[in-house]
């Protein structure tokens, strides 16, 4: 046996327990040939980094909320005050099913959101109704999702990714925001890019904003080792908005704890590379019935 397999394998186990709650019986997802999206697709490739997809994960969640209609639904129909590591595991465990385990188990989750969408509806505070199943408010929940997650991996995986791969994952993914009833879908960068600033005259920042924002630039595992580096991810996410959106985002950015931002990228950078490492030569590459992704 090669002397770091056993570390290897002890850092893997600790990532795959983040995003699983052992006392909820969760267990890794099932990496599968005939999954949703086929293994020689972008979206197998940009969704099976863990540390890029918890970046772009915290900056899409982060993105979304400047929305006042997505923001109300988090406040009013959310436990995030008490479970916010569980709301991003759920994210993750949502990504990881619908891409790599099979198409029945996709379409089962998808169609579990769907049915929680449709019983959720409220009221803004300043009177407009909304309803979390209108398909403008989850066009805007998909393509700031699915943006972050390709601009994390462009970032600290494939600086160099031709354009015409990045509208494939646009075009990819899009099934699965047509799936969810998104409308209109980006097909593309350019296309999802224009999508964004048609939203940003409806986009705002208050106190309820800050407030979430805060608890999620707070999150913790329980892990030293982890929340040390969950610490510079968070940042990470942060770092990974548009300008304009880091601007109206300007109390979680003045967080104490807050890295310059060449250390941010340089600490995100090298804990990709580590868990690149770390998942380098393990069954969860392989396309196997018995294989899984590790998240």
């Amino acid at each position: 046996m090669p002397p770091f397999d056993p570390v290897k394998a002890l850092i893997r186990q600790k990532i795959t327990d983040v995003f699983n709650d052992a006392s909820k019986g969760e267990r890794p997802v099932l990496r599968r040939a005939d999954a949703l999206f086929p293994p020689d697709s972008v979206a197998w490739k940009v969704n099976g980094d863990v540390v890029t997809m918890m970046i772009g994960g915290v900056s899409g969640l982060l993105l979304q909320m400047l929305h006042p209609a997505v923001l109300a639904g988090v406040w009013d129909h959310s436990d995030f005050r008490a479970d916010m590591h569980g709301r991003l595991r759920r994210t993750a465990k949502f990504i990881a099913v619908t891409t790599y385990d099979h198409a029945e188990a996709g379409r089962a989750a998808i169609d579990r959101v769907n049915r929680i969408h449709k019983k959720l509806r409220g009221v803004l505070p300043d009177g407009t109704p909304y309803r979390v199943s209108d398909p403008e408010l989850l066009a805007w929940v998909h393509v700031t999702e699915t943006i972050s997650f390709l601009d994390a991996w462009i970032r600290y995986a494939e600086p160099r990714m031709p354009r015409a791969e990045q509208d494939a994952y646009f075009a990819e993914t899009a099934r699965i925001g047509e799936a969810l009833h998104a409308d209109p879908l980006p097909r593309s960068r350019a296309e999802a890019e224009a999508l964004i600033r048609s939203f940003r005259p409806r986009l705002r920042a208050d106190a309820r904003t800050h407030e979430v924002a805060a608890m999620v630039m707070r999150q913790t595992v329980g892990m030293p080792a982890v929340d040390l580096a969950a610490g510079v991810i968070m940042q990470a996410g942060l770092d990974l908005l548009p300008d304009w959106a880091r601007a109206m985002h300007a109390q979680p950015r003045a967080h104490p704890r807050a890295l310059p931002t060449r250390l941010v990228r340089g600490g995100a950078l090298t804990t990709a590379r580590f868990l690149r490492w770390a998942f380098d030569g393990s069954p969860n590459r392989r396309v196997h019935p018995d294989d899984v992704t590790g998240y």
